[in-house]
């Protein structure tokens, strides 16, 4: 059962909410001048934010600390962190000690205090004492210690921020913020520290940190005040909200995170959808992990399709026919994989080839070249055999299509090779013509043939060369947007039990890659 937070606290921080019912984000501002300090902080509150961080480290030259709190919009945090902590204060120690008691004699509602600084200041007045450490290494070993010993230097919240070197020391983190009797935010740091800061809530967190502008985090992994509200919907992300996620590595590239949440936002559902990033070698512990996440389902992508399958309890006939899954339920112990791929492939060809019997032969003596022997050309692969066609494979690792198309019972042949191949149709699986290479195609555009079909899995741009050649030569194409959205359409009816809204994930990946201007 999530903890409440102890109503004095919860004073300082409400405005119009009540905070022991809703979750908080605390928006750093580092800018250095006052005034820019000053129309951030206005800005933010228009925003709807409730708590600010004002940095004095990054200001440059005098801090003016009256000016910046004097006719304060919303109660703030007073934070000035030395180089070592990953701030940019250079005074003395003295002089940064005493902006700090400046601020607490100023009745600002917040004052951060590193932990060996806590015991140098004193209590004083209605300012509330956050007592904070940092470890921009690794995330310690013995974690539970340290928090223990924040906890005995008078703190009305801790805060330990760490880097996440595991996917592991992300639940690890959270489980100290739910485990705290003192109110405690405990967030990795990183891009594999993502989940920390979106999932602090749920977990008891009085509230999670983010920054002004994506473009300026102060801090590795932080999120942005839009990003955090507009994608992920934090204030409504509450201990009830079940977990949904994309698991890959790298991760940034990923635009699941904005379809899916935007789609359980419009179907009105206590849901999120987070980005894990995961190295293969941490797999099979995350897996291990995602009950304790709070996890019911996942995406999976690069590099992870193949390794998930010995990971599942339960799969889908095209799961063992592929020997890939991009999608995992979790129903206690239970692990059930799909594969929404193939079929989400088959049915955007069938639409453009204006086929009348969906699913039928109607590949029958027609040759495909498939490009690219990873989990997407294993799902096509497999659903093109299924539609009767001949499959060749190619792939830039020769071996790699050698035994895929051995596993699939059809011909390969070398990378360098691939235009000798006849093709009626030709669908590329590799990440050839993926943002921000978009002027590298893996076919070249002279051996394309007006009664050709063209398939790109690629989706960011939607526009590849490939496809642009394609147009240009006439060919009926297939963008890897309609694949992504019909696959994450099935997803999301598996997630849901409910049919994914198309329209509106087709729209938002248009926006997401540029293809529609907003």
């Amino acid at each position: 059962m999530k903890k409440k937070v102890p109503v004095p606290f919860s004073h300082a921080l409400t405005t119009n909410h009540d905070p022991l019912t809703t979750t908080m984000i605390c928006v750093s501002i580092g800018r250095g001048r006052h005034q820019h300090v000053l129309a951030e902080h206005r800005h933010l509150v228009e925003q709807g934010a409730r708590l600010v961080e004002l940095r004095l480290d990054y200001i440059n030259g005098d801090v003016n600390i009256k000016r910046l709190i004097v006719d304060r919009p919303s109660p703030v945090v007073i934070t000035c962190r030395r180089e070592i902590d990953g701030g940019k204060f250079a005074g003395t120690e003295q002089e940064r000690i005493m902006l700090l008691r400046t601020a607490i004699a100023e009745g600002v509602e917040y004052v951060d205090l590193e932990d060996d600084l806590a015991e140098k200041i004193p209590r004083f007045g209605k300012t509330k004492r956050i007592v904070s450490l940092h470890d921009f290494r690794k995330t310690p070993a013995n974690v539970g210690d340290i928090h223990r010993r924040l906890c005995g230097l008078d703190p009305d919240v801790v805060k330990i921020c760490t880097m996440a070197n595991h996917p592991h020391d992300n639940l690890r983190m959270l489980e100290l913020t739910r485990q705290s009797e003192t109110p405690t935010i405990a967030i990795c740091m990183g891009d594999m520290g993502i989940p920390t800061r979106i999932l602090a809530g749920r977990f008891g967190a009085p509230f999670t940190l983010a920054t002004f502008h994506q473009e300026r985090a102060l801090a590795p992994g932080q999120l942005s005040y839009r990003e955090m509200t507009e994608v992920y919907h934090y204030d409504r992300i509450n201990e009830d909200t079940e977990v949904f996620g994309v698991v890959a590595d790298p991760i940034g590239h990923s635009l699941s995170p904005l379809i899916h949440n935007k789609a359980f936002t419009q179907t009105g559902l206590n849901k999120v959808y987070v980005p894990f990033r995961v190295p293969r070698e941490h797999l099979s512990q995350f897996i291990d992990d995602a009950a304790q996440f709070g996890v019911k389902g996942l995406s999976v992508t690069i590099p992870h399709k193949e390794s998930i399958v010995e990971k599942l309890t339960e799969s889908d006939d095209a799961v063992r026919g592929i020997g890939a899954a991009n999608t995992v339920l979790f129903d206690g112990p239970t692990r059930l994989g799909y594969n929404t791929d193939h079929q989400a492939a088959m049915s955007a060809l069938e639409a453009v080839a204006d086929v009348a019997q969906k699913g039928g032969k109607w590949l029958s003596g027609k040759t495909a070249l498939v490009m690219g022997a990873g989990g997407v050309g294993m799902a096509v692969t497999y659903g093109l055999l299924e539609r009767g066609a001949e499959v060749v494979l190619t792939d830039g690792v020769a071996q790699r299509a050698i035994q895929q198309a051995r596993r699939f019972g059809c011909r390969s042949v070398e990378w360098s090779l691939r235009h000798t191949v006849s093709a009626d149709l030709l669908a590329n699986g590799t990440p050839v013509g993926m943002h921000p290479d978009v002027d590298e195609t893996p076919y070249e555009k002279h051996h394309l043939r007006p009664s050709m079909i063209v398939f790109d899995a690629v989706y960011n741009p939607e526009s590849t060369l490939l496809i642009k050649d394609a147009r240009s030569r006439n060919c009926k194409v297939v963008t890897g947007v309609e694949m992504f959205v019909r696959q994450a359409c099935s997803q999301f009816q598996l997630f849901t039990g409910q049919d994914g809204p198309a329209e509106l994930m087709r729209d938002v990946i248009k926006r997401a890659t540029g293809a529609v201007k907003y």
